[in-house]
Order: structure tokens, then C-alpha cells, then sequence
């Protein structure tokens, strides 16, 4: 508990404008952190570690900066392009979450616990062949395996696994941008911002900042937002209702993402005066953690519905949203972009 108190702290000050004192004092530690980072680059730069070229592109959709930013609405948003484009992708991802090290194919109706919920979200939204793993080659090998005609490979995250070799990245940032520009643990970066020059687009769930940082001024940007204002029943059942059905009722909502506050205001902007809940990202829920709401209609993510299912009344609803991409007098198709890189890789 007190070590998850100081982490949420960490994460408040890391996006204020000023550099708060407990922070100076981890530089020493994020200067260690950012040279070891940068070694491991050059190393994979220089061939002394060895990267894996598979016999199919691979896009990596990943962020520069720690917890959620929106990368799972992002990669459906994309998987669902590419199979109306008629190419044939599946979907790797570590699997954050789940109790397995090993390599899994992961079904609509796979445990969450064992799979992770992000990986299980994919597998009942995508339509396509999802896999999992710590090691993202030997993921994407064995789908590639399991599944001849696959074409693509879309890599939910592991923009930092640099032994998968990519033939796209694509850097998603939220609505708290980059932050104060540290590296872990003073601030929020993976990796320094310069490390943009070398991805493909970058793209803003939320909408694109007043300045852009330097590093990806020459790049394609383009803004996301997510929408949704159906809910449907989290127990399962064919049932669905708009904020208007609730009126009178009190509302809870809860929220294990990256970034929760994004979830409650997109309720308050469907009008709903809310009880909200923050949970830690990737929270492994239990009854006790819902009681909080017995008394009213709750609402949650479709990433903590995986996890909630056993536990859910019939009160308990999900907001299941889509992704929207705009983009630029420069660059107004993000696909588009995606698609001519693409078309000009015979290999990843």
C-alpha cells in the first residue's frame, strides 16, 4: 500500500510544470536509467545484439512514456482498417497482467487471469489471431506458425522490444503529453524524446498539443478521440441503455486504465454526475472492490469488464468506445500513411 501511495505520487508530479524536490533527487538514478537504455539501443544499432527480421511487415504501436495512453483502441482502430483493406493481420502483446511466461494463443473465452486483460480485450474485439508472450518474436513466430495466410503483425506495445525488428512505429501520447520530459524514475520517459525521430507518425489520444516537441515537428501527427455513448450490460446479457435511461439513479464508476480521469470525464461529458473510483492499471479486481457501488448503477472500461465479469450485478454497465483518427493539411490520413509504408516493405 505505501509503496503504491508513493508510485501515485511519482505519477502526479511527473506531469507538473515544475520539477518538484523529491524528484532531483532521483536524477542520478534516471541518468543511469536513460545510459543503460541508450547502451541497449546502440547495441541493436551495431549488431552486437540481434535483432529478428520476420518474413511478414510488423507494425509496432508503443509509447514513449509509462502507463496507459491508449494504444488498445488504437491497435482495434487499425486491425479493423487493415482487414477491410483486405490484408490478413494478427496481434502480438506481452500480456501484461497474466499469470503465464509462456507463449499463448489467447481465445474470446480465455481466463483473464492467465492472459491478461488488454490481450483478452483484443481477442473478443479484433476478429483476428492474438498471441502472446515476454518474448515478442517468439510470439509472432508461433502465430505466424499457427496461422500461414497472416500477413501483417500488429505489436500492441514493445516499442522498447527492439529483437522484433519493425517496419512501422507509431508513439502514442494522451492528453498529458510527454510530462516533465525526465527519464524514469524522475520523470515519465522510456526513452528521451529524440528517440521520435525515428518512428513513423506519432499520434495524440485526446487531440494535438499548442507545440509539438521538437523531435516530431518533421513527423506525421495526428489526433485521436475516443467515442462511445451506448453502454452494454457487463454480465454479459444482450442489454444496452444510454446515459439518459439512469436519470435519477446513483451513478459509480470504476477505472484500472493508465490514465482513469480520462474515463470519468468522457462520463461527465455524457452528461453523468459520477461516484469515481481510481484503480491501479491492470488491477486484479475482487467482489470487494464493487461494494462500493451496491446501492446504484455502476460503470466501468471494457478492460475492467474482463476482469469483473464474475462479479457484476445486473446493474453494472460497459462503455465499449471506438477510436477516431484526424490528422493534418500535411498528413490527413493516418492509414493512408500506414498503407505506403506498407506497400513499400517486402519484409519487415
Amino acid at each position: 500500500m505505501l509503496f503504491g501511495g508513493l508510485a501515485q505520487r511519482l505519477a502526479r508530479w511527473w506531469y507538473e510544470p515544475r520539477l518538484r524536490a523529491p524528484l532531483y533527487l532521483l536524477l542520478p538514478v534516471a541518468s543511469l536509467y536513460g545510459a543503460l537504455a541508450g547502451l541497449r539501443r546502440v547495441a541493436y544499432r551495431c549488431g552486437w545484439l540481434r535483432a529478428c527480421r520476420l518474413p511478414v511487415p510488423v507494425i509496432v504501436i508503443g509509447n514513449l512514456t509509462v502507463g496507459g495512453s491508449g494504444k488498445t483502441p488504437l491497435v482495434l482502430w487499425l486491425v479493423q482498417r487493415l482487414r477491410a483493406s483486405g490484408w490478413r493481420p494478427g496481434i502480438v502483446s506481452r500480456g501484461y497482467g497474466g499469470r503465464s511466461g509462456q507463449i499463448l494463443a489467447v481465445a474470446p473465452d480465455s481466463p483473464c487471469a492467465l492472459v491478461g486483460d488488454e490481450p483478452l480485450l483484443l481477442a473478443r474485439r479484433s476478429g483476428v489471431p492474438v498471441f502472446i508472450g515476454r518474448d515478442r518474436v517468439a510470439a509472432a513466430q508461433a502465430l505466424l506458425s499457427a496461422h500461414a495466410d497472416c500477413n501483417v503483425i500488429v505489436s500492441d506495445d514493445g516499442l522498447q522490444h527492439y529483437r522484433l525488428q519493425r517496419s512501422i512505429e507509431l508513439v502514442v501520447f494522451d492528453e498529458r503529453g510527454h510530462g516533465n520530459c525526465r527519464l524514469l524514475p524522475a520523470g515519465p520517459l522510456r526513452e528521451p524524446l529524440r528517440r521520435l525521430r525515428q518512428a513513423t507518425a506519432v499520434v495524440w489520444n485526446g487531440g494535438l498539443p499548442e507545440v509539438l516537441p521538437d523531435a516530431a515537428q518533421a513527423l506525421p501527427n495526428f489526433a485521436m478521440r475516443l467515442v462511445g455513448e451506448r453502454f452494454v450490460a457487463a454480465n454479459g446479457e444482450l442489454r444496452s441503455c444510454t446515459a439518459a435511461d439512469w436519470s435519477g439513479r446513483k451513478i459509480y464508476a470504476l477505472a484500472g486504465i493508465g490514465n482513469p480521469q480520462r474515463f470519468f470525464r468522457h462520463l461527465e461529458a455524457l452528461g453523468l454526475q459520477v461516484d469515481a473510483r481510481a484503480f491501479a492499471d491492470h488491477h486484479p479486481y475482487s467482489a470487494a472492490d464493487l461494494l462500493f457501488a451496491r446501492d446504484g448503477v455502476l460503470l466501468m472500461t471494457e478492460k475492467d469488464a474482463v476482469k469483473c465479469a464474475a462479479y457484476v450485478s445486473a446493474d453494472a454497465w460497459v462503455l465499449p468506445v471506438e477510436a477516431v483518427i484526424s490528422g493534418t493539411e500535411r498528413h490527413a490520413d493516418l492509414f493512408e500513411t500506414i498503407l505506403e509504408k506498407l506497400h513499400g516493405c517486402s519484409s519487415a
